[in-house]
């Protein structure tokens, strides 16, 4: 009972230390602006590479309460995990290793910086593929545990309400050609999933 309670806390601390994340996170743009937030990328990347392990042990935790012996919530559980390891290669690719890359070309001529453009726009793309990776392995994970919680009524059933109508509010925007991948696109992501896993670190934290 006291690990789901300190699972309960660990979702809270790893959503807390996304939203830090999303606040610090640098806009992209030209070479000399992403040369100006080298430091600032790797600050915020930084942290969210950091919430990822209290995320994963967060999940676990809820993983456990809704049961081990169910194939859909371990079926979420190995579903999430994928997501998070997206997380972690974007977050070290696009956080760590462009502003150190950037940083070796600072004194670069104007023709080298122009080259590099290929680059940069490689590296974009790269980061929106691991993106969709995560977007897409939280809402599967979300609706399996959502499906599961009603199944067992052992946590609240508005939680799985919540996660049906994210999972669907989620998916319309996508559909609708709303662009998810951009900065705030992918804030409102990020705000959306807050919610649910706040609310399972809540419903966790007073497991009885």
């Amino acid at each position: 009972m006291q690990f789901e309670k300190n699972s309960g806390r660990a979702l809270i601390l790893s959503t807390v230390l996304m939203v830090i994340t999303m606040a610090l996170h640098p806009t992209s743009g030209s070479f000399e602006h992403l040369l100006k937030i080298t430091s600032i990328a790797i600050i915020a990347h930084s942290i969210a590479i950091i919430s990822i392990p209290f995320a994963a042990v967060g999940f676990w935790g809820l993983t456990k309460k809704l049961g081990t012996e169910t194939f859909l919530s371990i079926s979420a559980f190995a579903i999430i995990l994928f997501g998070l390891i997206a997380v972690m290669l974007a977050a070290t690719v696009n956080g760590l290793v462009l502003p150190i890359f950037i940083l070796k070309y600072k004194d670069a001529s104007p023709e080298i910086i122009e080259s590099m453009k290929p680059i940069l726009k490689y590296n974009g793309l790269l980061n929106h593929a691991f993106d969709y990776i995560y977007m897409g392995a939280f809402c599967i994970a979300m609706l399996f545990w959502s499906i599961v919680i009603l199944r067992t009524k052992k946590l609240s059933s508005w939680i799985a309400y919540l996660g049906i109508a994210l999972f669907i509010l989620i998916i319309s925007l996508f559909i609708s050609g709303f662009s998810l991948t951009n900065l705030d696109g992918f804030r409102v992501f990020v705000l959306s999933s807050v919610l649910w896993i706040v609310y399972a670190g809540i419903l966790l934290m007073r497991s009885k």
